[in-house]
């Protein structure tokens, strides 16, 4: 836009959205112009916080007219860079943090949520009322529902109860023209067609502007009891994960992989945590059982039925069980602080990955050592919800690394060849995570060219202009974007 556009459309923005609506102001913006991990860093013409639906359509119908492209943002802990705008400075920043209302149904076990809603402000909410939401991760007290529902973000107990996808009964988004599109009835069977929602989930604000949803909530826990086991080797991982399922499957909730070099990294990042046994193993899990009130007593046996096959087995080397609830949040902060705690030891190339969940063990195994044998004093790390195959897989530079010179260089590499194992594996090399702007080069070299055709078409069908959070996900095809054109504009 020239500068008199620029002028008169931040004048519109302004009087559409009010004083708490929009803003120019460069400190006020500074603070979500850089992604979580500090990866990427763009510039925005302003910050859009709409405070309701019909705001946030008034505003999108305007920068459609104005061919302003629009990031949207929830609590900005995208781990891929998909809530950063780019250096360009032609995009806004459409906040959704002030959109935070919440009505719970609790005969119809329902959370109306704002897209802006906390999670952990749901989970509080819920709590109140005797149920809870069963979507769990490390970033709970920042990441919000419009943005777990745009990321179809997993967590830790996906095992039992889905990725974000199995938990949305219906939403409401603003589509790029600014139509609002509701689906929020919540119906249990509707065969009108296709089912707009589940491509909306997962789309990372490409298609729409995901405003409000209606989700699902399941009885409070009774009980809930943590296992920390240590282990030689992740295919011993994989061994105590079928013997828990096969014992107390119906109260696993969780089963979560690390290695002794992140229990340690967490061990000198958190001053006061402790070691949950007193020996260091190779490789740990944390195994979360849970039982809605009336069955603590049969969650606890069961817990003890698995552990006591596993230790005549002789496939584990120790373990603990929690007593209390105190105890339960103590060994979750050992596993939620591996993120944090490796940042703080250097650059690393981060890799959300997936593979068949009977693999992951053989998976893990295998490409440790060669990424370190190929890539001399790096040191790789796998970790996560090896219940559901899904891993993130590390790798930290070597000591000597220059910080952003390392990873443009051999961290491009490391990360192609991890990406290539994955595919070769018949896994994904974006489990939950998503693609935004960090991998959208690796999901065209190696996705199927008929999905991202697919893909395309959808996007140039919801947003034929390309504004909403452009350069995330997938990118317009060459005819689309005008690059198979002559300079004159007519068909080369």
């Amino acid at each position: 836009m020239a500068p008199d556009q620029v002028a008169e459309f931040c004048k519109l923005a302004s009087a559409a959205l009010g004083p708490k609506g929009w803003t120019v102001d460069a400190d006020m913006m500074d603070p979500w112009l850089t992604d979580w991990r500090g990866r990427y860093t763009g510039r925005a013409v302003g910050l859009a916080s709409p405070g309701s639906t019909e705001e946030v359509s008034a505003f999108v119908r305007l920068c459609a007219e104005f061919g302003v492209p629009i990031v949207p943002q929830g609590g900005n802990s995208s781990m891929s860079g998909g809530a950063t705008p780019d250096e360009s400075g032609t995009s806004v920043l459409l906040s959704l943090r002030r959109m935070n209302r919440i009505h719970l149904d609790s005969d119809a076990r329902l959370a109306i949520c704002d897209a802006g809603v906390v999670l952990q402000t749901l989970h509080e909410a819920a709590t109140r009322h005797g149920l809870r939401f069963p979507l769990m991760l490390g970033g709970k007290g920042s990441a919000t529902i419009g943005g777990l529902i745009a990321t179809n973000a997993g967590g830790t107990q996906v095992l039992q109860h889905g990725t974000m996808r199995a938990q949305v009964s219906g939403l409401e988004a603003v589509l790029a023209n600014g139509d609002v599109l509701d689906l929020m009835s919540g119906l249990k069977k509707d065969n009108r067609g296709f089912d707009l929602k589940q491509l909306l989930i997962g789309s990372e604000g490409t298609l729409g502007i995901v405003t409000a949803a209606s989700l699902k909530l399941i009885p409070d826990i009774g009980e809930r009891i943590v296992a920390w086991i240590g282990l030689d080797s992740p295919s011993a991982a994989r061994d105590a994960l079928a013997l828990a399922e096969r014992k107390a499957g119906r109260f696993l909730e969780g089963f979560e992989l690390l290695p002794e070099s992140s229990l340690t990294a967490v061990l000198d990042y958190l001053p006061d945590a402790r070691r949950p046994l007193e020996a260091a193993t190779p490789w740990h899990a944390l195994l979360e059982f849970a039982a809605p009130v009336g069955q603590e007593s049969e969650v606890r046996r069961a817990v003890e039925a698995v552990l006591e096959e596993a230790f005549d087995t002789e496939s584990i080397a120790d373990a603990a069980i929690t007593q209390n609830e105190r105890q339960v949040e103590a060994f979750w902060s050992l596993r939620d602080s591996i993120s944090p705690a490796e940042r703080a030891q250097g650059p690393a190339m981060q890799h959300d990955i997936s593979v068949p969940v009977a693999r992951m063990a053989e998976f893990i195994e295998h490409a440790v050592p060669l990424v370190e044998r190929r890539f001399t004093g790096t040191r790789a790390l796998a970790f996560g919800h090896l219940g559901d195959g899904n891993v993130h897989f590390h790798v930290q530079a070597p000591k000597d690394a220059i910080p952003g010179n390392w990873e443009e260089d051999e961290g491009k590499a490391i990360s192609a060849l991890v990406h290539d194992l994955v595919t070769q594996w018949d896994g994904s090399i974006s489990a939950e995570h998503g693609i935004g702007q960090m991998k959208i080069d690796e999901l065209e070299r190696l996705h199927q060219p008929v999905a991202l055709d697919v893909m395309r078409a959808v996007k140039q069908a919801l947003d034929p202009q390309s504004l909403l959070n452009p350069g995330k996900l997938v990118r317009p095809s060459a005819r689309e974007s005008g690059d198979d054109l002559a300079p004159d504009g007519s068909n080369a």
